[in-house]
């Protein structure tokens, strides 16, 4: 666009399109540059924009009525989301302040349609003039309407264009794995301005320890603190400032080791647009939002072996499979907690193939494991819920069985583990002390090269050969506790530990030493799942362990229940102990026959004893063997009961009878035979009576039962 197009004699339709209600009111110059360099480097095109206030003023504003908006420097015309200049120009627009709009293009004011014609509308409402440099246009004439809504969809396809021009270069040139950013950690740019291995030793042996960590600790939490505990300290070259790609130390943090562990450029690969925009996601003023991580074997581009490489790509996908497995998500098995959970993300219930949830409740936390996904998601009742000791008891039992055999490897494995690990601490330490020595060493060197009489030059440099050397000798007594506390070499005591201990693994897994999430890791290590379903709503329980490899094993396990009649064998334990009740056993023999039979009772216990045999026949409405005068018809009179009797007749507890009895609320009598036992009176209408106080249920801020229920019925005389 030429100068003279800046002129107002050059400008169509001045004189009938600008009337002095336009006048009256102001002109907002809208300047903008779509991206920061463009504001840096073009600075004649934003001169030309800032020019504009010079038009509105030869076309009759005053200076002071000429508005500037010039917030949106740096923004994409694409949406006003973040165009806050955009908004305030368009909040003028509708309180009817705004007379003419002037930019240079129409493109700096919208490359959206949706905006360009909101912006149309309002204008067209208010009586609000546009102007650019080809000409003045009115937004309520049908002409220039349909040359502005032509000039916006133009506006709109133009940026299309140049987007889909420029991410085909990109695309084309990632296709080629040419198409690189900032080297991650680990590597630097060649003189070919290719990726190559940090040319620094300790640099590449830490970037190999962090994979080698993780796949010990097996979890990112773990991997952290295992870095911080010894002091190990990450390679990064920054990418900006002073110091840019020189190498630092810096302490390690979560999403470093995060992203470190998740990009395949470590096991050789290059992959472009992994990081996809959803629009859906996108918040209003945050440009940044609504990207979705996709896998490497989902982006548009991957190249393996383009790269040098710390790991191969088989263990690259098994560190995924594990940070996926480690997310606390329904679908994943979760990293392992600190719970006694053994079974926790491995459990799978055999009716609808959910995961059981494990947790714990009650005064003393015990850990049940329930299936409640389908409660969760779907609202309907879960499916199963047992407890989680002896489930767990049953898996360690059956892990034992199968890592006895092998406690000679299995010591000779977590010998060479310690000594590979110790290995690699001192190689780390031998190369921190290297690197301290060496700067200690380069600031002598730095002091004996200067002049002695020039001393500003000198004081620094000798102030940084103090620092150096501290630094040395905090690194030297840093490696000496190291050393106390870690050994190279193991000791014959040490050796002879871990030979006993793998010989006794049923000591070594319940030793308190032993971490639940290391007897997590090993279940883990050896099962991949455990099916379970319970028969019913009995203590049998059925459980297939699916092996790793592939092998499976079914068993039957009972678990415990709460009550009777939860058991499959309680009419085949009622019969046998009513057969013994007959045969004038008592409680305590019944118990040991039950015993010895293999019968066993609910509620966690494993024996019976004489106590609940009298309990389960009180409930089933039976007694055991009694005197023979309890058996004498003459000793009882009409409508008497003896007092257990009557209990099992109103069914209620026995010492709710002795109460009664004792505060007068039921006649009684005691019998010379039988051991002076109690003998309760009650026909028909006393037995109702006793039943109504047992129903009965006071309320506060009632005191005491009705005395109609307490006040047992006159007793005819005999």
């Amino acid at each position: 666009m030429t100068e003279q197009a800046l002129t107002p004699s050059r400008v169509s339709g001045l004189g009938s399109k600008l009337h002095d209600h336009h006048l009256r009111r102001q002109a907002m110059v809208y300047v903008r540059q779509s991206h920061p360099q463009q504001v840096a480097e073009n600075v004649e095109s934003t001169a030309r924009q800032y020019g504009l206030v010079e038009r509105a003023i030869a076309w009759g504003w005053s200076p002071e009525r000429v508005i500037v908006i010039d917030e949106d420097q740096g923004q994409s015309g694409q949406s006003m989301a973040t165009r806050l200049g955009f908004q305030r120009l368009l909040a003028e627009v509708s309180l009817d302040h705004v007379g003419l709009i002037l930019g240079l293009e129409l493109s700096r004011l919208a490359r959206s349609n949706k905006d360009w014609h909101q912006l149309l509308e309002l204008c067209a409402i208010f009586g609000t003039l546009l102007a650019d440099a080809d000409g003045l246009y009115d937004p309520t004439d049908y002409n220039d309407r349909l040359l502005l809504g032509l000039r916006g969809m133009m506006n709109e396809a133009e940026l299309y264009i140049l987007k889909g021009r420029m991410h085909e270069g990109r695309r084309n040139k990632a296709q080629r794995g040419d198409l690189l950013n900032h080297p991650p950690m680990g590597y630097v740019r060649g003189a070919d301005e290719d990726y190559q291995l940090d040319p620094d030793e300790q640099a590449q042996r830490v970037v190999r320890l962090i994979f080698d960590v993780f796949e010990q600790q097996g979890s990112l939490h773990g991997l952290l603190r295992y870095l911080v505990a010894h002091d190990i300290r990450l390679p990064i070259r920054p990418h900006s400032g002073a110091t840019r790609g020189q190498l630092e130390w810096r302490r390690p943090n979560r999403m470093t080791l995060q992203n470190l562990l998740h990009h395949p450029i470590y096991a050789g690969a290059y992959r472009w647009g992994y990081r996809k925009v959803d629009p859906r996601k996108q918040q209003p003023g945050r440009p940044y939002t609504g990207r979705t991580v996709k896998p490497p074997e989902s982006c548009e581009v991957l190249i393996k072996g383009r790269f040098p490489a710390y790991i191969n790509w088989d263990r690259f996908e098994s560190i995924q499979q594990r940070l996926a497995d480690n997310r606390a998500i329904a679908a994943a098995l979760g990293a392992p907690r600190e719970g006694p959970a053994l079974l926790g993300g491995l459990l799978v219930c055999g009716r609808c193939a959910r995961r059981l949830m494990p947790a714990y409740s009650g005064k003393t936390n015990p850990l049940r494991y329930t299936c409640m996904r389908a409660t969760i998601d779907d609202g309907v009742p879960g499916c199963l819920s047992l407890s989680g000791a002896f489930l767990d008891d049953f898996v360690v039992a059956q892990i034992m069985q199968v890592l006895q055999p092998a406690s000679l490897e299995l010591s000779i494995a977590a010998e060479h583990a310690l000594r590979t690990e110790r290995a690699q601490l001192e190689a780390h330490w031998q190369q921190r002390l290297e690197r301290a020595h060496y700067g200690a060493a380069r600031a002598a060197r730095q002091y004996s090269a200067v002049e002695p009489e020039n001393r500003l030059v000198a004081r620094e440099l000798e102030r940084q050969w103090e620092e150096a050397l501290r630094h040395e000798q905090h690194e030297q007594e840093a490696y000496a506790r190291f050393r106390r506390e870690q050994p190279t070499e193991l000791t014959a005591r040490e050796r002879e530990a871990i030979l006993r201990l793998a010989q006794d693994m049923p000591r070594l897994w319940a030793a308190p030493e032993t971490a639940p999430q290391d007897r997590q890791e090993i279940v883990r290590l050896l099962l991949e799942k455990v099916t379970v379903d319970v028969q019913g709503d009995s203590e049998q329980v059925d459980v297939m362990l699916h092996w790793a490899g592939g092998v499976k094993s079914q068993h039957r396990v009972l678990r415990p229940v709460a009550r009777y009649a939860q058991l499959s064998t309680y009419p085949r334990v009622l019969a046998r102990i009513d057969t013994l009740r007959r045969a004038g056993v008592s409680f305590e023999q019944i118990a040991e026959h039950l015993n010895r039979e293999g019968f066993s009772p609910p509620k966690r216990t494993d024996r019976f004893n004489g106590g609940m045999v009298a309990r389960l026949l009180s409930r089933c409405g039976l007694h055991g063997p009694r005197p023979r005068a309890m058996g004498d018809g003459s000793v009882l009179k009409p409508h008497e009961y003896w007092l257990t009797d009557i209990a099992r007749t109103l069914n209620m507890p026995i010492a709710t009878v002795h109460k009664w009895q004792r505060l007068g609320w039921m006649h009684s009598r005691k019998v010379a035979v039988a051991s002076g036992r109690l003998v309760i009176w009650a026909d028909d209408d006393e037995l109702e009576r006793l039943r109504q106080l047992r129903a009965y249920q006071r309320k506060w801020p009632e005191p005491r039962y009705p005395q109609a229920l307490t006040r047992p019925k006159e007793r005819d005389p005999e």
